[in-house]
C-alpha cells in the first residue's frame, strides 16, 4: 500500500524502529542506518540480528564522521521521510538537523520520536515508557483499587502513544509534501500521544461512566468487566457490559436466578459480586471455562501469553503469528481487501552497506534505493 514511499531511519531503540518497521510492513522502502558492532546500543552479542528491521535494508554508518553524515544526506536526496529518535539537539550537533536535511531535500518529512517532545522543561531529560505515560495521565487508570498502577510494557507509551502516532504523522506529512512540494518536521512525543489516547476516557468521565479513583469504574471495579483466576492458576477475562451479553454470561454460569446479580450497575454491590465470581471461576481450569464460554456472546477470552496465543485456532487461521529463526513475529496489520500483508526478511546488520555505498559513490543517490 505504501509502495514508492522511501524512508531513512536513524536507528535507535523503542518506538522509532517499530514505526519504521510498521511502514516497511505496509510496503514502504526503508533503509535503516545502523551503528557499527562496537557502537551497538544494547551491547548484545546477537545485536547483528534485529527483528525490528524486518522488511528494511541495513546500512552501517558512523554519523560522527563526515563520510557517515554524507551517506545519510545523499540517501535523503531521494527520500520522502527520515525517522530519528535522538534526544533534542543531538541530530543538530551531528550536522543532520532539519535545516541541513531540508537544504538537500525541501520535500523531506523529518520525523522526530521522543518521550517528552522537542520543547518544554523536560525535553532534554532522560525517561522511559512508564515515565511518559505517568506524566500524561495514562498510567493513572491502570491497575485496581489498592494496587500500584501498572501497564503492559511499551504498549501504551512506546507503541501506542509513540510509534503509531509518528507513523500517522509521517504519512500526513508525506501527503502534504506531495501536494505542496514542502516538507515538514513531525514532533511525535509519547507524552502527547498517550494523552491524546485518553480522549475517550475524558468523554466517559464527563458522562459519569468513568471515575478518576481506581476501582470505581466499569473497567477496574465491576464484576462483569474483570479478570479472574482459574483452578489451574491461569486467568480468563470478561467484558460482558451490554445487558444481553451480561444475561447470557449469568445463564452460562448458572446464576441467572441468583438475586445477587440482578442489579448489574449497582456499584455498591460490585465488590461482593466480584468476590463471588472469583470463587466461581476458581472451580474450573482455564481450558474448562473456554469449553463453556469461548465463542459465545458472553464476551469471554482466556488470558494467553504471546507464545500460547500463537497456537490458538483463531490466530492460527488468521496467521497472526509466525516463527522466524526462533523469534516470534506478529503479522503486519491492518489487512487490505481481506489479504494479510507478508512481512519482509530481516537483514543482518550492515548487509546492504556495500551496495548502497557503491551506488552513492557513483553519484546516483536514486539507485541506492534499488534492491
Amino acid at each position: 500500500m505504501l509502495s514508492g514511499i522511501r524512508i531513512v531511519e536513524i536507528c535507535g531503540i523503542g518506538p522509532g524502529p517499530f514505526c519504521a518497521m510498521h511502514l516497511a510492513d505496509l510496503g514502504a522502502e526503508v533503509i535503516a542506518v545502523e551503528r557499527g558492532a562496537s557502537q551497538s546500543i544494547t551491547g548484545e552479542e546477537n545485536a547483528a540480528y534485529n527483528p525490528m528491521n524486518r522488511g528494511k535494508r541495513s546500512v552501517v554508518a558512523d554519523l560522527k564522521t563526515p563520510q557517515g553524515r554524507e551517506t545519510v544526506l545523499k540517501l535523503l536526496e531521494h527520500a520522502d521521510g527520515l525517522i530519528e529518535g535522538m534526544r533534542p539537539g543531538v541530530m543538530e550537533r551531528l550536522g543532520l538537523g532539519p535545516d541541513v536535511c531540508h537544504a538537500r531535500n525541501p520535500r523531506l518529512v523529518y520525523g522526530r520520536m521522543t518521550g517528552w517532545g522537542q520543547e518544554g522543561p523536560l525535553a532534554r531529560a532522560a525517561g522511559h515508557d512508564n515515565n511518559y505515560i505517568a506524566l500524561s495521565g495514562a498510567l493513572h487508570y491502570t491497575g485496581t483499587a489498592g494496587e500500584a498502577p501498572s501497564a503492559p510494557i511499551t504498549v501504551i507509551g512506546d507503541i501506542g502513544g509513540g510509534a503509531l502516532y509518528l507513523a500517522v504523522g509521517m504519512l500526513a506529512g508525506i501527503l502534504n509534501a506531495r501536494a505542496t512540494g514542502k516538507g515538514t518536521v513531525v514532533d511525535a512525543a509519547i507524552v502527547d500521544g498517550s494523552a491524546h489516547m485518553l480522549q475517550l476516557l475524558h468523554y466517559l468521565t464527563d458522562r459519569g461512566v468513568m471515575q478518576e479513583e481506581r476501582g470505581k469504574s466499569v473497567h477496574d471495579g465491576s464484576h462483569f468487566y474483570a479478570t479472574y483466576q482459574c483452578a489451574d492458576g491461569q486467568y480468563v477475562a470478561l467484558g460482558a457490559m451490554e445487558p444481553q451479553f451480561y444475561s447470557l454470561l449469568l445463564n452460562k454460569l448458572g446464576l441467572e436466578n441468583d438475586p445477587r446479580f440482578m442489579s448489574q450497575w449497582d456499584q455498591q454491590r460490585w465488590p461482593d459480586q466480584r468476590a463471588h465470581l472469583a470463587s466461581v471461576f476458581a472451580t474450573r481450569t482455564r481450558e474448562q471455562w473456554c469449553e463453556l464460554l469461548e465463542g459465545t456472546d458472553a464476551c469471554f477470552a482466556p488470558v494467553l501469553s504471546p507464545r500460547e496465543a500463537a497456537h490458538h485456532p483463531h490466530l492460527l487461521e488468521r496467521g497472526v503469528y509466525s516463527q522466524r529463526d526462533g523469534v516470534l513475529h506478529a503479522a503486519p496489520a491492518p489487512r487490505f481487501d481481506g489479504r494479510r500483508v507478508e512481512p519482509g526478511p530481516v537483514p543482518c546488520r550492515g548487509q546492504d552497506t556495500g551496495a548502497v555505498t557503491a551506488a552513492l559513490n557513483g553519484e546516483n543517490p536514486s539507485s541506492a534505493w534499488l534492491r
